[in-house]
């Protein structure tokens, strides 16, 4: 008889604790699946750069800015240039080039290949601007004023360096504020998607600002800084002084 209760007893433990750690299991997955509802949904938001919702179930406030439409068509597709550029950062961001400095016969990688520089004038291409072509007319005419030409011009690589692209575009495009001030519209509408900047060192870097903005009004920016072309809070988070604001081309 003791043996008959004593291996009920030890039945009846080992269904408590099976029950215990059947309650810890579960558990622990509805705090896993809860975690990636989260994160699918913050994923959500991010990407596709929607207003999110209070507790109270408000919509959170967004800083509206205004869009400047500037009438400049070099290609004469129809769309302005300023959307044309951005259209092709955004097109350079889909094919999702990896990282890769090199040297190119002919100067340009390949499609699947580049660096950050790549995406400033696969931009410019897509609004009829040739920015090798331009850049090497101008490096031949005036070498001195490419601090990466040193009196050599290499047509091979010298458009895709930061310092000279820098230094073309103070020559031929318009220089704006680098100052951001989120929540401030007047500031921000001086921030337009198809911009383009550059920061400098230690990280010189150089990117095509987005139309599309956070909730603050503070546009994204499109840029490469490895792996691949990536849209991003590139403009407050570069680890690197923003240096300079452009815009190609200068208006009329």
């Amino acid at each position: 008889m003791n043996k008959i209760k004593l291996l009920k007893t030890y039945e009846t433990r080992i269904a408590k604790e099976g029950k215990t750690w059947l309650w810890v299991v579960k558990s622990l997955l509805l705090i896993v699946a809860a975690a990636l509802l989260f994160g699918l949904f913050e994923w959500r938001y991010h990407y596709f750069n929607l207003p999110r919702l209070d507790p109270q179930g408000l919509v959170e406030q967004r800083c509206v800015v205004e869009k400047v439409v500037l009438d400049s068509d070099k290609d004469g597709d129809g769309i302005y240039d300023l959307d044309d550029i951005v259209q092709g950062a955004r097109k350079d961001l889909e094919a999702r080039p990896l990282y890769k400095d090199a040297y190119y016969a002919g100067g340009y990688p390949p499609e699947n290949e580049g660096v950050c520089t790549d995406v400033i004038w696969r931009a410019l291409q897509n609004a009829g601007y040739d920015l090798k072509r331009m850049m090497d007319r101008d490096i031949q005419a005036h070498p001195d004023d490419y601090p990466r030409v040193a009196g050599t011009p290499e047509p091979n690589i010298d458009f895709r360096r930061v310092p000279n692209q820098e230094a073309f575009f103070k020559k031929y495009a318009e220089q704006l504020t680098t100052e951001i001030k989120p929540w401030d519209a007047e500031n921000l509408k001086q921030w337009q998607g198809g911009d383009i900047v550059v920061f400098g060192p230690p990280n010189d870097h150089v990117g095509v600002v987005s139309d599309k903005r956070q909730a603050d009004g503070v546009p994204f920016l499109i840029h490469n800084a490895g792996p691949s072309t990536r849209e991003d809070n590139g403009l407050l988070s570069w680890p690197s002084t923003l240096k300079y604001h452009f815009r190609y081309p200068k208006a009329n």
